[in-house]
C-alpha cells in the first residue's frame, strides 16, 4: 500500500529535485538508529548504503538533516523505546523544518498509519519488504511536503542485492535467507517478514568473498531459521553445504551463524561445524522454555530432551563450544513446575551466556488471546531467579576458561571502563568477550588483527587477559590493513599501531549485548 499525508513538519522544497540525489550543493547527512535483531542490523547497513549512493553523507555527530529509525516489534518496549525518540525529536524537528524523519522496519510494517497518527512530524514509513524504497520516499516527502507511507506485502528485491554501508571492514553479516515458516505462538516476525525466502548458494558465496577481498576475515551467515536454509529449492542439507563450502574461502577465517532452530538442526550441521576449520566453536540455540508443556503451547516443535540431546552431541564432536540461548519467561499458563523445569534445563545445558525476556504480549500473536497471562510480578520475579542462575552457570563456565590461552579478534569497541584500565577488546574464537592489555613494549593491535593471549580473570560476562611480554603475541592481519584504509578514506588519523582515530560511519547502532535483562 502507498500513502500520502499532509505533513506540517516537512520543509517545503526551493528547487525541482533531481532523481536519486538530495537537492543541495551540500549533502544532507543522515543518521540509522537501529532497535532489535541482527536481522535489523545488517538491514540498517542495507540503508545506509541507499542512503550513500544517493548522495548523502553520514552525520559527524548527533545532529543529523535525515535520521532513520529501523524499528524491532518483537516486545512491548521496542515500541515505548520508538514513540519516546520521536517524542525527543518533535521539537528538534519544529526548530529545523528542513529536517527529515522515518521510520522502517518490523514496527512500521505492523503499525503502519499509527506511526504517522502518533507522531505527525514523521515523513516517512516503509517497511521490512521494501527497505529499498529509503530514499525516494524521503525525496517525494520533501518535494510534495507531505508524509509517505508505502508498505508492501511481499519482498520486492531480495534485501542483499541492494548498495550496503557496512559498519565494520573486518567482519560483516550475510543474508541466507529472509523471513520464517514456523508458527510459534509468541512471535509476530513471520507477520512481519512473510514467509521464508532461500538465496541462492552462489550468490551467497559471492558476497562473502567479496566481503573477504575487501579485508573481512569474519562473516556471520543470518536466517531467522537459518538452520532450516534450503527449504525453498528443496535441499534439506543445503545449510551444511554451504558452511563446508564456506571453508573453501580463502582468507576467511572465522565463520558463525544465527539463529538455527533446535526442531530443524540435524547431524550433517554438527558434522560441518566439527570438520570445517573456519567455523568457529561457539552455537546459538534458542530454548525459549524447558517446559515441556509451555514448548507445545508456543508451537516449537522439539521437547527438552531433544533440545538437550542436541547440545550433547555438539559437545561430543566440538569439545570446548560455547553454546548460548535465549529464553522467555512468564508465558501464558507458565506454572511454577513449568519454570522450574526451566531452570532444570538452564542448569544442565550450562550456557556461555543467556538472552532472557520477559513475556510481551504482542497484538496480532496467537498467544496474545491466551488464557492465564501472569501478573507482571510474577513474571518478574521468576525473572529475577533466572537471570542469577544463569549468572552463575556463566561465571562458573568462564572460571574454566582461567588459563587457557585464547586467539582474540580485535574489536574497534572497547568496555566501559577501557580508560581506566587500558585495556582492548575482542572476540575469542567461541565468542567469548576478552578484555586485554597490551604489554609495555609489545606492539599494539589494530581493530581486526589477531591476539593470542593467557586468560588471567574471568567474570560472568567477560575475561580478563593480562599477559607478561611472554605471553602475547599479535598476527597483524588483512582485516587490520582494511581498518587502516577505512580510517584514511574516512580522513581519520590512526594513532601509529592502535588503530585509533575517527570511526567510519556510524549507524546508531548497539553492539551484540553480552547480557540481556
Amino acid at each position: 500500500m502507498s500513502l500520502t499525508i499532509p505533513s506540517p513538519f516537512s520543509g517545503a522544497p526551493t528547487e525541482e529535485p533531481v532523481p536519486g540525489l538530495p537537492r543541495e550543493a551540500t549533502p544532507r547527512t543522515y543518521q540509522v538508529r537501529t532497535f532489535g535483531c541482527q536481522m535489523n542490523v545488517h538491514d540498517s547497513e542495507r540503508m545506509a548504503g541507499m542512503l550513500e549512493d544517493a548522495g548523502y553523507v553520514p552525520a559527524d555527530g548527533d545532529r543529523a538533516d535525515v535520521v532513520v529509525f529501523n524499528t524491532c516489534a518483537v516486545r512491548e518496549n521496542a515500541d515505548n523505546k520508538l514513540y519516546g525518540n520521536l517524542g525527543i525529536l518533535a521539537p528538534v524537528k519544529a526548530a529545523n523544518p528542513g529536517m527529515q524523519i522515518a521510520v522502517g522496519g518490523c514496527l512500521a510494517q505492523k503499525d503502519r498509519e499509527t506511526i504517522l497518527k502518533k507522531a505527525p512530524w514523521v515523513d516517512a514509513v516503509f517497511g521490512t519488504h521494501n527497505v529499498g524504497a529509503l530514499p525516494a520516499l524521503l525525496e517525494r516527502a520533501r518535494h510534495n511536503n507531505e508524509a509517505q507511507l508505502e508498505i508492501l506485502e511481499s519482498l520486492d528485491v531480495f534485501p542483499s542485492t541492494l548498495p550496503t554501508k557496512r559498519d565494520s571492514v573486518y567482519a560483516g553479516w550475510v543474508s541466507i535467507s529472509v523471513g520464517c515458516n514456523n508458527t510459534c505462538t509468541f512471535c509476530i516476525v513471520p507477520a512481519l517478514r512473510g514467509k521464508e525466502k532461500d538465496r541462492r548458494p552462489g550468490d551467497i558465496l559471492a558476497e562473502i568473498q567479496a566481503l573477504v577481498d575487501g579485508g573481512a576475515i569474519e562473516v556471520t551467515l543470518l536466517g531467522q531459521n537459518v538452520n532450516s536454509y534450503g527449504v525453498e529449492f528443496g535441499d534439506r542439507q543445503a545449510f551444511s553445504k554451504l558452511l563446508r563450502a564456506c571453508g573453501d574461502i580463502e582468507g576467511l577465517e572465522r565463520v558463525r551463524f544465527t539463529s538455527p532452530h533446535p526442531a530443524a538442526f540435524t547431524d550433517d550441521v554438527i558434522d560441518a561445524m566439527a570438520e570445517t576449520p573456519n567455523v568457529m566453536p561457539q552455537l546459538h540455540m534458542p530454548l525459549q522454555s524447558g517446559s515441556d508443556s509451555i514448548l507445545k503451547a508456543m508451537k516449537r516443535s522439539y521437547r527438552s530432551t531433544k533440545f538437550l540431546g542436541i547440545l550433547d552431541k555438539v559437545r561430543e564432536k566440538i569439545p570446548h563450544a560455547a553454546i548460548s540461548t535465549d529464553i522467555i519467561v512468564g508465558f501464558p499458563g507458565e506454572t511454577e513446575e513449568d519454570f522450574q523445569a526451566t531452570l532444570d534445563v538452564v542448569e544442565k545445558s550450562r550456557f556461555a551466556t543467556a538472552f532472557t525476556f520477559q513475556y510481551s504480549k504482542r497484538p496480532g500473536t496467537p498467544a496474545a488471546d491466551l488464557p492465564d497471562q501472569l501478573p507482571k510480578a510474577v513474571v518478574q520475579e521468576r525473572f529475577e531467579r533466572l537471570t542469577a542462575l544463569q549468572d552463575r552457570v556463566a561465571a562458573e563456565e568462564n572460571t574454566k576458561q582461567l588459563g587457557r590461552r585464547v586467539e582474540v579478534m580485535v574489536t574497534a569497541q572497547s568496555g566501559r571502563k577501557a580508560e581506566e584500565t587500558h585495556r582492548l577488546s575482542g572476540r575469542s574464537r567461541d565468542q567469548r568477550l576478552v578484555h586485554f592489555s597490551v604489554p609495555e613494549g609489545a606492539p599494539a593491535p589494530r581493530p581486526g588483527d589477531l591476539v593470542t593471549v593467557t586468560i588471567t580473570e574471568a567474570g560472568a560476562f567477560h575475561l580478563i587477559a593480562d599477559p607478561a611480554p611472554g605471553e602475547y603475541s599479535l598476527r597483524r592481519s588483512r582485516a587490520g590493513d582494511a581498518w587502516d584504509r577505512s580510517q584514511a578514506d574516512s580522513c581519520g588519523v590512526p594513532a601509529p599501531g592502535t588503530g585509533d582515530g575517527r570511526k567510519g560511519v556510524s549507524l546508531g547502532m548497539p553492539s551484540l549485548p553480552v547480557r540481556t535483562s
